[in-house]
């Protein structure tokens, strides 16, 4: 039987990082402060772990809105409050982002992190500008804003303070258990139908996902939170995202079953996405964890994006074809008629936006 490799990366979802080609960058000594002892650590017998350590930079950006004209996401705004995410998800599609700076989409993303303190009176200044007009705010799209650093930071609450103030709903999606802390404004936000929550969940396995989001929640704290968010009446979705082809589509329908016990609203799946450093960090890491069915996942995700690692197009992004997809949509579908549940659609509401105090100060009533 031949021996499963072991990680060379403790704690992390990617396994090296992979310097992007795409703009013509020099190819420059992978960087963090492991660089010294990576070389000398890799492949050798019982060899401990190399552990990171996550370095924060605080940056002053000038704007903190950014818009979209994607046609086949339900937004059209939405606010990042981090930059790179400490989640560490090995599939993440937000890691190529990274590369804009100049940083690694794979190690750099999760240990090279970036907050904007300043996010809430950003968007205070932006709401009280005249010639806006309120439509709904998402987080969580590029990264999650409940990674470990918002403990610190909050700078996710600020930012929910600022649009309970103003009476601007937003839509909030996460794989962390750490939104329960803003229950408070949550549930009162909800109360005016200002806010949706969407948590995410990959599998039910524990220890597959610590390999596949080795900083998220476990599944299981994921589920609960899922739960009060519903038992105090906020709208909620589970997102089984991604499916993933023979790793963790095995717990979609037990996924499904549950969320619908917890009397979540609303219950969707999204396909692995792999768009350009994310494939071959995605391959590292099966051969890394699963070197036996690597050639075998991959297989698949090229019969469901035609025959591409990645489809990059407007709606069949979302949209898989070929067979097996086709079974993953009727796998899913009977298991929500079994269920009683399906995918709502949230409506907030627009109409009781005021704008904001400028004077950096919450109304009092």
């Amino acid at each position: 039987m031949e021996r499963r490799l072991d990680p060379a990366i403790s704690g992390r979802g990617a396994q090296s990082a992979e310097v992007p080609t795409r703009f013509g960058l020099a190819t420059r000594e992978v960087d963090g402060d492991w660089r010294d002892h990576m070389e000398a650590l890799a492949g050798e017998e019982g060899a401990p772990a190399v552990k990171l350590h996550t370095h924060v930079t605080e940056e002053r950006p000038k704007t903190i809105l950014s818009f979209n004209k994607s046609p086949d996401i339900f937004f059209d705004r939405s606010i990042n409050a981090y930059r790179g995410c400490e989640h560490g998800c090995v599939y993440c599609f937000a890691r190529p982002t990274h590369a804009y700076h100049d940083l690694s989409p794979g190690l750099d993303f999760e240990t090279q992190l970036f907050a904007k303190p300043n996010a809430a009176n950003l968007l205070r200044e932006t709401l009280a500008k005249p010639r806006y007009q309120p439509k709904p705010i998402a987080m969580g799209t590029n990264t999650d804003p409940y990674q470990p650093i918002e403990s610190n930071y909050r700078i996710t609450r600020a930012v929910l303070e600022v649009c309970l103030d103003a009476r601007h709903p937003v839509t909030i999606t996460t794989k962390s258990d750490r939104v329960l802390a803003d229950l408070d404004l949550i549930t009162e936000m909800a109360r005016h139908r200002l806010v949706a929550v969407a948590i995410s969940v990959t599998s039910l396995d524990p220890r597959l996902s610590a390999k596949l989001e080795p900083r998220a929640a476990s599944p299981a704290k994921r589920l609960a939170a899922l739960g009060k968010f519903a038992e105090a009446g906020v709208p909620t979705h589970c997102s089984i995202a991604p499916v993933i082809p023979a790793i963790t589509d095995e717990f979609m329908e037990e996924i499904v079953e549950r969320a619908a016990a917890m009397r979540v609203a609303s219950v969707g799946w999204i396909p692995l996405r792999l768009p350009h450093e994310v494939a071959p960090l995605f391959r590292e890491w099966l051969a890394v964890h699963f070197p036996e069915r690597g050639d075998k996942v991959m297989s698949i995700v090229r019969s469901i994006r035609d025959g591409r690692d990645n489809d990059p197009d407007f709606f069949t992004r979302l949209n898989p074809t070929g067979v097996w997809a086709d079974l993953f949509r009727s796998r899913f579908r009977v298991a929500c008629k079994r269920a009683g549940i399906g995918k709502a659609k949230f409506e907030l509401d627009c109409t009781r936006f005021r704008r904001p105090e400028t004077g950096g100060q919450l109304r009092l009533l």
